[in-house]
C-alpha cells in the first residue's frame, strides 16, 4: 500500500470512492459521469496548487483504494496549526481490513510533518460506523457542525 498525493489521472477514480456511498446518493452525487467536468477539474487544480491541502490516494497494485482530503488552516490556538481531514474514504470491498486505520494513520503523520497541533474532522451524523472508528482511532466528539447548502442557478 502506498500513500501519496492525488495526480490528475486519479480524478475520476476518487469521485468513483466518493460516489459509492448512501449518504452522497441521497445527496444526488452518487452517478459519476464519463467525463470529468470543467468545475471538478478546477476544484483538483486548485487543490493541487495550494500548499496549505494535499489531496491523498492509496493506491494498491496500481488501484486507487482510498482517499481524503487534508487541509490545514487556522489562527485560533495561538496560531496553531491544525490539520482538517475530509472526504475520507475507502472502496467498498477493501474496507474492514485495516487499510482506513493505515490511512488515518498517514494523515496524522502528514499533520506532524507539518507541526500541527490538533487534527480534527468532520463525518455526517448518520455516519455511526463511522463514529465508532474514528473513536477507536482517539478522536473525541467535541462540536456541532452545521451546514448550509446554496442552491446555483
Amino acid at each position: 500500500m502506498e500513500f501519496r498525493l492525488a495526480e490528475r489521472a486519479d480524478v475520476p477514480a476518487i469521485l468513483e470512492l466518493l460516489a459509492d456511498d448512501e449518504i452522497s446518493r441521497s445527496r444526488g452525487f452518487g452517478t459519476v459521469a464519463e467525463e470529468v467536468d470543467a468545475s471538478t477539474w478546477a476544484a483538483f487544480e486548485a487543490i493541487d496548487a495550494d500548499p496549505g491541502n494535499e489531496l491523498i490516494v492509496g493506491i494498491d497494485d496500481g488501484e486507487v483504494v482510498a482517499t481524503c482530503q487534508l487541509t490545514t488552516p487556522g489562527l485560533s490556538r495561538g496560531g496553531a496549526w491544525r490539520m482538517t481531514i475530509e472526504a475520507v474514504r475507502v472502496r467498498a470491498d477493501r474496507r474492514g481490513g485495516g487499510l482506513g486505520r493505515r490511512l488515518m494513520a498517514y494523515a496524522v503523520e502528514r499533520a506532524r510533518d507539518r507541526n500541527c497541533r490538533i487534527v480534527q474532522l468532520t463525518t455526517d451524523k448518520r455516519r455511526t460506523e463511522a463514529h465508532r472508528f474514528y473513536e477507536s482511532l482517539g478522536f473525541t466528539a467535541s462540536h456541532e457542525g452545521m451546514k448550509l447548502t446554496i442552491k446555483t442557478s
